[in-house]
This record gives C-alpha cells, sequence and structure tokens, in this order.
C-alpha cells in the first residue's frame, strides 16, 4: 500500500498506533461489586470465552479506594431494588474517583428507581425472576465506557458486537457532522480520514489484534481495498443536495468502512471480505 495515496501524514497513523499501545499499557479491568449472587451470574456472562483477567470481583466484601482507582469500570449489583448505606458509600466512592458506575437491580418493582450518585442511564433494573441480560451489559457497558470499551471486547468476546456496532457508529456521526461542518473543499479529508482509521484500529483491537506499525499498514491496504468496492454504493442511499450530501456521504462512507472492517477481522482475515463487501446493500 502507498502511504502517498492517504490524505494524511504518515504520522498521523502512527500517532493512532501509539494511543492505542499507551491505551494498552493502561488497561484497567471492569470491577464487579455487590451482592454475591447477582455479581457470580454477571461474572459467569462476562468471562464466558474470555479471559477472567479482564474481571475483578469484590463481591460480599469491603471495596476500598484502591480498588476502585485501579477499576476502568464499576460494575455493581444490588438485591431488593433498594440501596443500602453501604452501597451507596461504594457509589459515591466511584464518583469521587471519576470511576464510571453501572447498577444492576435485581428484584425491585418495575417503577423507576434513584440511585445516589448514579445517572439514570448507568441504572440497568431486573424484574424478580428474571436473569441478567448480558446483551444489555454488554450494550451499557459498550456507551458508558466508550474510551476503554475496545480494551475489554479484546478480552471478553461476549462484550465485542456491542462494543465493536457502538464505536461504527460513533465514528460515523462525527464524520457526519464533520463532513457537514467543514465548508472548505477538501479540507475535511484528512479530518475524515484519521477518523476512519481510529475506528478501524480500535474494531482490530477489539478482536485482539496486536497494531503496530506494519500490521496497520497491512490492516489499513486490506480493509480499504474492501471499502473503495462500496464506496461508490455509498452516494446512492444520499438524500438531498449540497452540503447534506457531503454529511451523508461521510456518515454512510464511514459506516460502511466499519462494516467492512468488522466483517474481515470476524472472519478472522481475508477469506470472506468478498461477502462483506457484497451485503452492504443490506445494512446501507
Amino acid at each position: 500500500m502507498k502511504l502517498g495515496r492517504f490524505p494524511i501524514h504518515p504520522g498521523a497513523i502512527y500517532g493512532v498506533v501509539k494511543e492505542l499501545r499507551a491505551a494498552a499499557e493502561d488497561f484497567r479491568p471492569i470491577v464487579l461489586a455487590g451482592a454475591p449472587g447477582p455479581v457470580k451470574e454477571l461474572r459467569d456472562s462476562l468471562v464466558a470465552g474470555g479471559d477472567p483477567q479482564a474481571i475483578r470481583d469484590h463481591s460480599g466484601g469491603e471495596v476500598s479506594s484502591y480498588d476502585i482507582e485501579g477499576a476502568g469500570l464499576l460494575l455493581y449489583a444490588v438485591e431488593g431494588g433498594k440501596t443500602t448505606p453501604e452501597d451507596e458509600e461504594v457509589l459515591r466512592l466511584a464518583e469521587r474517583k471519576g470511576v464510571e458506575a453501572i447498577v444492576v437491580l435485581t428484584g425491585g418493582g418495575p417503577a423507576p428507581v434513584d440511585v445516589p450518585y448514579v445517572l439514570a442511564t448507568n441504572v440497568l433494573q431486573v424484574p424478580p425472576g428474571t436473569p441478567v441480560s448480558a446483551v444489555a451489559i454488554a450494550e451499557m457497558i459498550a456507551e458508558r465506557a466508550d474510551e476503554r470499551a475496545y480494551m475489554w471486547a479484546a478480552r471478553l468476546p461476549v462484550l465485542r458486537e456491542a462494543v465493536v456496532e457502538h464505536t461504527i457508529t460513533k465514528f460515523a456521526r462525527q464524520n457526519g457532522i464533520l463532513g457537514v461542518a467543514i465548508f472548505i473543499p477538501g479540507a475535511d479529508m484528512p479530518v475524515l480520514t484519521l477518523n476512519q482509521i481510529r475506528m478501524i484500529f480500535r474494531i482490530a483491537a477489539a478482536y485482539g489484534e496486536e497494531i503496530d506499525r506494519d500490521r496497520a499498514l497491512e490492516i489499513l491496504a486490506v480493509v480499504g481495498a474492501g471499502f473503495r468496492a462500496v464506496a461508490r454504493e455509498a452516494v446512492a442511499f444520499i438524500p438531498g443536495v449540497g452540503w447534506a450530501i457531503k454529511g451523508g456521504v461521510a456518515y454512510v462512507g464511514t459506516k460502511a468502512l466499519g462494516r467492512v472492517a468488522a466483517a474481515y477481522f470476524e472472519a478472522g482475515g481475508q477469506g470472506k471480505l468478498r461477502e462483506a463487501v457484497g451485503s452492504v446493500r443490506s445494512w446501507s
């Protein structure tokens, strides 16, 4: 692949690689705490087929300031649908330390419950007798722990689909907005392309790919070849005229590129790239 074809300097690509490597070196696990029964269910669901070291279980015991500081995310289980003072102390500590907390409330009623120190959007209420949904937890982790989620997805496959989908949607929306906001012809291409590269590398990392300089260029070459096969089709899905086309193409093009990248890594390489490209009409 010739880097001269990219509308950005090679140094920018290597900068994204350095970002990923720095994030990997600062990996922090998901800390589980709270009621032992629900926590065991959560732990078993999250670790299935994955790396147990990505999870730290502090259920049924004291959660110290040190435990919270070392966490990338706090997943806290509450039984009976109502928090206790002990629960609230842990959640207060997480807020103070700047650690995102997701609370799973089990066994309560249907009415929304106000959980101190936690956003309402970070609370998952589970009706009595209903198992905790691994899909729902994965989606919440993907949305609430945006900058770290891809690292957990590499170690915990149950998170991967939700994390990759969130990553694609996030960068597609960003590029759609940038495509509209940048009016100078050609000025948007370096920004949009760098965003797409960052998206591809995060998807790769979510599948456990080791990203160094050589591997980065290989990935861009293969996925870029697949994207060129669908780029022309993206325009056909865009309504409107003028700047709306520009933003729409940026959105759909980035989403198509993300889908091709995800299919490539899901298939384990180039084997099914052609089929993934051929399916673009079904999800664009």
